[in-house]
């Protein structure tokens, strides 16, 4: 177990305290025993406010520098704040979090659609040479509000697939994008129409580096993500997009407890 956060920070204002004390001691004169005093006193204040009310002052401190400390645990935002790393062993740990976007049901193909789907997705995991975890988050959706949304989502959809056919020189990738986009959505529509009772399906990818120190234990997570993200766009025609900030945050705090109502898993990764 990492050393809690706060114990560090004690520990280092306890040592600015002892610094202050013993220059005071020494009496080197003028104003600099006034300095060593005022530091001895501060140092001692904040040895307090660590040890008392570390869980507020720590994060406060940290995310100036933009390295997010999480509590009790060892591990740490980096600044690029789309990988999370942990002092390890044999050396460091990184962890980067993917967004799945699935445009196709599989209650819309056909039983052989469905099994030679399976058998691409298996053929392609079998290739990776790393340990991977796709998990899945299901929920049935509230059908009041979910015409609503559907059909904001599904407009949002169509402006953008319109905009990208007006530009001299459409992107084809973005154009299938959006085509299957605006095609999940019509489909999620008509099944309302038909009085089929909708479920909702998020689902994320993550994946795990090592190294002797932090910075290619995250070059390693970050070859196994592209990698894993070609993997899954192609076997799984899905669009994978990286999580960073609160999203990847939420995602890695789902590692321990999911969200009691689909709605919260939504805002974060769909």
């Amino acid at each position: 177990m990492a050393m809690n956060q706060s114990i560090i920070f004690v520990a280092a204002a306890a040592a600015l305290s002892l610094v202050g004390v013993i220059g005071v001691f020494l009496h080197v004169g003028g104003i600099l025993d006034l300095l060593f005093a005022l530091l001895a006193s501060l140092a001692a204040v904040m040895v307090v406010l660590f040890y008392k009310y570390g869980y507020i002052f720590v994060p406060l401190i940290t995310q100036q520098t933009r390295t997010v400390l999480l509590p009790d645990a060892g591990y740490e935002v980096q600044p690029s704040q789309d990988v999370i790393t942990k002092k390890s062993d044999g050396g460091y740990a990184a962890s980067i979090f993917l967004a799945i976007r699935i445009y196709e049901s599989a209650s819309e193909k056909s039983m052989e659609q469905n099994l030679a789907y399976n058998e691409y997705f298996e053929r392609a995991i079998s290739n990776l040479k790393f340990v991977a975890k796709i998990s899945y988050l299901l929920y049935v959706e509230d059908v009041s509000d979910k015409k609503r949304i559907i059909e904001s989502r599904r407009a949002d959809a169509q402006v953008r697939l319109a905009q990208e056919k007006d530009k001299p020189e459409p992107d084809v990738l973005k154009l299938d994008r959006y085509e299957r986009e605006v095609s999940k959505w019509d489909n999620e529509l008509n099944k309302l129409i038909k009085g089929v009772k909708p479920m909702g399906a998020i689902a994320y990818a993550m994946c795990t580096g090592t190294g002797i120190t932090k910075e290619s234990a995250i070059a390693t997570a970050r070859n196994q993500a592209n990698e894993l993200k070609a993997v899954l766009t192609n076997a799984l025609n899905v669009e994978i997009e990286p999580l960073s900030g609160s999203e990847m945050l939420k995602t890695f705090e789902w590692e321990k407890m999911i969200p009691a109502a689909g709605q919260e898993a939504e805002e974060v990764v769909v």
